[in-house]
């Protein structure tokens, strides 16, 4: 891919990711805000709903600026591909496309996420700038995908637990 096709791809990811992140943390775009969110979480069985929307926020703040920058890139990717995997699971009972609800947005974002780590910040980057070229080594972005699906296990554990004591699903 091209230095521009990189940026370009990078920049567009972090500014939907900005959005996605500004909507819970803000409200801004039409969000709710961390009370709304929190709500919603609750919902889902992430507790205490707010405190968790406001951590899924921040970490959507943080993956983002890593991508838009291009630095430290697979941490970055790590850190997205975790989040938007915990959101994908969420919703998936109710299908994939967003319109229903569904795991669709979180799905392209953190597929986007994974493209990136994989395919390296371009050399329109600071990673490429400070000389950490060996962090577009395609071993970088599968290491960014387990450690972020590694790290989706924990507040899914969490999650199953509650819904589990409010009887939302049966043990297996």
């Amino acid at each position: 891919m091209s230095a521009l096709g990189a940026l370009l791809l990078r920049l567009l990811l972090a500014g939907l990711l900005f959005g996605h992140a500004t909507q819970k943390l803000f409200g801004w775009f039409g969000g709710t805000g961390p009370a709304g969110t929190g709500e919603i979480f609750e919902k889902w069985g992430f507790v205490p709903g707010r405190r968790m929307a406001v951590l899924a926020g921040c970490t959507e703040l943080l993956g983002a600026a890593s991508i838009a920058a291009g630095f430290l890139t697979p941490g970055g990717c790590a850190v997205v591909i975790g989040t938007m995997t915990v959101a994908a699971v969420a919703t998936a009972p109710n299908g994939f496309w967003a319109q229903k609800g569904g795991c669709e947005v979180p799905f392209c974002y953190g597929a986007l996420a994974v493209v990136v780590g994989f395919g390296g910040p371009g050399e329109w980057s600071l990673d490429h700038a400070f000389g950490l070229t060996a962090l577009a080594d395609p071993l970088w972005g599968l290491a960014a995908l387990v450690v972020g699906l590694a790290a989706a296990a924990v507040p899914l554990t969490m999650r199953a637990r509650v819904l589990r004591s409010r009887g939302s699903i049966t043990k297996r």
